[in-house]
């Protein structure tokens, strides 16, 4: 078995391409996996045991599609995380999530069924949705996305189903809700904040702290990726969530609690544009139909998440007072 990953140097892809080899993913504990990977400012070698002799690196962008065509064959699953991530950085320049999310994913898609690659796993997010005051989404609402970021993404999960639908490509779709674990990119809130606190500076908490995220730990998101690729069905979009819904103010609470800090470390900012309130996603059909059931407790995760990062000083000592940008979950 040969798999290739997309972005599999970034935070979420690097821990599910080190899972892989790892051996926690049953069925895949021999598999060869080909990490393709543009290295922006989010992904990084050191993410990935480039001396495992399963695993092949390439540096170079997903819109790429003669690279691609030289790449996919023989590799008969690919994961597709490669993307541009972060809300804030679309709302300063769109051009970038446009062209890596739609085209990106547009030209993997493509090089797929001209190569007769046998499954594409597309990774996506509950941003899609837009902003939900009650309830949660199930898989059948419509996409409302708010910012240039989820735009992108709801756009490439239409592409994803065009594929699917037109040339009969299996493509299945994933939706996460707020991922937080070790290593990843300090623009987002949970590893933004743990190391400012830390190196004892102030945080950034956007507006008055009430837009609410449910929570997903990147080993749980993982493993659940690894269930739709093994049990999914072609076509279906399945929902990822963690479990544990909180607002802003209350996970700043809990990590100035876990770094020993008062909130006079805590800086009101003015609010993001067009900030989605709440994110709540109804994710039954991937614990009923694949067995999927978090590992994680947040308070557990976050814990030891503060724990890594008080092993790791040369991470956050020394932070400087440009660690108190805008920064906020996705």
């Amino acid at each position: 078995m040969k798999v290739l990953v997309t972005g599999g140097a970034g935070f979420i892809g690097s821990h599910y391409v080190r899972g892989m080899l790892a051996g926690a993913y049953p069925g895949y504990e021999d598999a060869e996996i080909t990490v393709l990977d543009k290295l922006t400012y989010a992904g990084h070698l050191d993410n990935l045991p480039t001396d495992e002799p399963r695993l092949s690196f390439v540096r170079g962008d997903v819109c790429d599609q003669d690279l691609l065509g030289r790449l996919l064959p023989g590799h008969e699953a690919v994961v597709h995380f490669a993307a541009e991530s972060h809300v804030d950085r679309s709302l300063q320049g769109a051009a970038d999530f446009v062209r890596t999310n739609v085209g990106g994913t547009q030209a993997l898609l493509e090089t797929c069924v001209r190569v007769g690659v046998s499954t594409v796993v597309h990774v996506s997010t509950d941003e899609v949705y837009g902003s939900i005051a009650n309830g949660s989404w199930d898989e059948h609402r419509p996409l409302l996305p708010n910012s240039p970021y989820s735009a992108s993404k709801a756009s490439s999960d239409l592409i994803a189903r065009a594929y699917w639908r037109s040339h009969g490509l299996d493509v299945r779709v994933t939706r996460c809700s707020n991922n937080y674990g070790p290593g990843q990119h300090p623009e987002k809130l949970v590893p933004l904040f743990i190391t400012s606190l830390l190196a004892g500076r102030p945080v950034p908490l956007y507006g008055d702290g009430r837009n609410t995220r449910e929570w997903l730990h990147v080993d749980d998101h993982c493993r659940a990726v690894q269930l739709v690729l093994t049990k999914g069905a072609a076509g279906e979009i399945y929902n990822i969530g963690g479990g544990t819904e909180l607002t802003n103010r209350e996970v700043t609470a809990k990590l100035l609690e876990l770094c020993g800090a008062g909130w006079d470390m805590v800086r009101p900012v003015e609010d993001r544009k067009g900030h989605d309130l709440r994110y709540a996603v109804d994710d039954a059909k991937i614990r009923e139909q694949l067995g999927y059931e978090p590992r994680w407790s947040f308070d557990e995760g976050l814990a030891d998440l503060v724990g890594w990062y008080r092993q790791r000083p040369e991470l956050w000592d020394g932070l400087g007072d440009e660690a108190c940008a805008p920064g906020g979950p996705r």
